[in-house]
């Protein structure tokens, strides 16, 4: 058993679920969420910060910001709690206030943004906020998870190789993508060490970072109101465009066999359902998703009937049927 002198230290990388026995779907799924900040995002967050401190950045008054849609800003407030570090997050009114609240617990101020920016939306709002921040004071550090090449290294030295050595026969990849952090991350590595291994891109519809049409988004933790610039789409085999509705039905298919996770999982995982039904039914592929967070702060969300009900109307929480191919775009296939 590990022993820890700081909350940053831990990360449990080795746990995988095996779908096959549990919904039928010939699938590893990689649970990112066993750390002290619940989501893969503490790779990302640690890689920042500790690049940022070797740099001479962080001085005794420093104060870290950042935008985040939860994930990350939770991850910042452990890092930051745990260093003895002030951290401002700005978020927006689709961050679940359970995660707002672990925020604040962890000493964190965070800054709620409201109204949509006109061209970029919520997303766009929130950089404005931050960029309003550090010009207002020199102390503001914005690590900007959006242009940090950090951010990709952390999943390109820690997720990519330990993926690789649990399945050597590895054939194909699915990530969700946000900031696509993970997603070059992982691209990278295995274009230079693995490269027949299959890289899937798995994003939510409304979402702008394939060039889709925006739309109005609930599910917080994945897709972006606006490209991504570390994205590098020719590292990327194949584009999945998930409807929230079928995020909420993976993740209650989950959770009905004792699996509680977030939506940037169920969004993964449904994904991934659709393109192995249709791609590789003989279930000869080794196939691995990397599931990015749990699910307890989703509970007055994904998991609770009446919201559900407000954002998409009666919903039946079944496994859905086959998604129409005009959905799922597909890339140097």
């Amino acid at each position: 058993m590990p022993i820890i002198s700081a909350a940053h230290e831990f990360n449990e990388d080795d746990l995988y679920v095996d779908l096959t026995r549990t919904l039928g779907i010939p699938l590893y799924l990689k649970c990112e969420g066993f750390n002290f900040s619940g989501s893969i995002k503490q790779k990302a967050a640690l890689e920042m910060v500790e690049a940022a401190e070797r740099s001479g950045l962080l001085g005794f008054d420093t104060i870290l910001v950042e935008s985040s849609s939860g994930n990350l800003g939770v991850a910042l407030s452990v890092i930051a709690a745990s260093k003895g570090l002030r951290f401002v997050c700005v978020t927006d009114a689709r961050c679940n206030q359970a995660t707002r609240q672990v925020m604040e617990a962890l000493g964190a101020e965070v800054h709620v943004v409201t109204e949509p920016d006109q061209k970029g939306g919520l997303l766009g709002a929130r950089l404005a906020h931050v960029r309003r921040l550090c010009a207002s004071d020199p102390r503001y550090l914005w690590l900007n998870q959006y242009l940090s090449d950090d951010n990709w290294r952390a999943h390109h030295r820690l997720t990519a190789p330990h993926i690789a050595a649990q399945f050597p026969d590895i054939g194909v990849l699915f990530v969700a993508t946000g900031t696509a952090g993970t997603l070059m991350g992982c691209a990278r590595w295995f274009a230079k060490h693995r490269p027949k291994v299959r890289i899937v891109a798995v994003d939510s519809v409304g979402s702008v970072t394939f060039g889709g049409p925006a739309q109005t988004r609930y599910i917080p933790g994945i897709g972006s109101g606006v490209r991504p610039p570390l994205l590098d789409e020719s590292l990327v085999d194949e584009v999945i465009m998930v409807p929230e509705a079928d995020t909420m039905r993976a993740c209650h298919r989950l959770v009905s066999h004792g699996l509680l996770f977030g939506g940037s999982t169920g969004t993964v995982l449904a994904g991934a359902e659709r393109w192995l039904a249709e791609r590789a039914p003989d279930d000869a592929t080794i196939a691995v998703a990397i599931a990015p967070d749990l699910g307890e702060r989703y509970l007055d969300t994904l998991y609770q009937p009446d919201w559900i009900h407000r954002h998409f109307g009666p919903t039946e929480l079944r496994r859905p049927a086959a998604a129409p191919d005009a959905l799922t775009a597909r890339r140097n296939a």
